[in-house]
Order: structure tokens, then sequence, then C-alpha cells
């Protein structure tokens, strides 16, 4: 299997369980916390995409899909680049409310859709390219790819929980 093929399949997997986490629940399914300041589904979903968004278009050299068209006030935010989620206070957890459940998986979907199509085009040279001197060691695009997926994958996860947590049946179960 060459790099780009075992890319497409770890970032393929996300969609489906953010998919899985969110289908068929209402505004206030996905904005409700288990307990005061702890994350809502639609909180790991957008932060999830937000993530994506930010760190594909950094490696890509272009403007981010958040700032392209109205996401951000399809949330309730403004288009600050630089919201991804990190370091967010449990008002601002609270604050990120869809206007609909179906945009935290379109916003997804047009985010995954741009980085699928540039995955395609990756090679193992490319891995090692370092594409931020700011940590020590610099890191690797390589790295950065694995940190985002881990992240997603790790986020997925806490709102597929979190869904059973709150007693919202999946269609696993």
């Amino acid at each position: 299997m060459d790099v780009s093929s075992l890319l497409l399949e770890l970032y393929g997997r996300i969609p489906p369980l953010a998919r899985e986490a969110v289908e068929g629940l209402d505004l206030d399914q996905l904005t409700e916390a288990p307990a005061p300041g702890a994350n809502t589904i639609a909180w790991l979903v957008w932060h999830l995409t937000r993530v994506q968004d930010h760190h594909i278009s950094e490696l890509l050299g272009v403007e981010q899909l958040w700032l392209d068209g109205d996401w951000a006030g399809h949330f309730g935010l403004d288009p600050d680049p630089t919201n991804t989620g990190y370091g967010h206070s449990a008002a601002d957890v609270v604050a990120v409310r869809p206007d609909r459940p179906a945009v935290l998986l379109e916003y997804l979907e047009a985010v995954e859709r741009r980085t699928r199509g540039w995955l395609g085009t990756v090679t193992a040279e490319d891995l090692d390219r370092v594409v931020d001197r700011r940590w020590d060691p610099p890191v690797t695009m390589g790295v950065r790819l694995v940190s985002i997926a881990d992240d997603s994958l790790q986020h997925v996860g806490q709102a597929a929980y979190l869904r059973g947590l709150l007693g919202i049946a999946g269609t696993r179960g």
C-alpha cells in the first residue's frame, strides 16, 4: 500500500463515524452537555472539523473553508481563522450552536473533500518536509497528518460515547 492510499484510508474513517454520532439528533441533543462545563456532541464534531480545516489549509497554503462562505455564521460564531476550539472555556463550548443539525456534517464533508483530494497526491517524500519549526524537534508533514487524524478520531469517539451516555441510541447499538 502506498502512503497516499494509507492516508486516504485513515482519513476516510472519520466522516462515517461522525455521521453515526450526529445523524438523527436534534439541536437540543447535539448541544446537551452531560455535566456543566463538559463538551457537547456539536462542539466535538465542530472542533475536529475546524482542526482539520485549519491544519490542512496551512499545509496547502490556502484559505480555510471556514472563511469561505458562511460556515461561521451557521455555527453562531465569528469567522475567526484562529478559533479551532483549543483553549475553549465552558462558555465557548456552549456558544458553538449549529443553526441546524446537518450543518455539522456539511462542513465536515466540505473539509473532507478538500483533504481527500489533496491526500491523493501525497508521496512518501512529502511526509519528511518540515512544516512547523516552532517545535523541537520541528514538525514534519507526516507527524502533522498523524496528529490531525489522531485528534479527529479521539473526538469522534468521544462524540459517540457522549451519544450513548446521554441515552441516545445509535446505529450500532
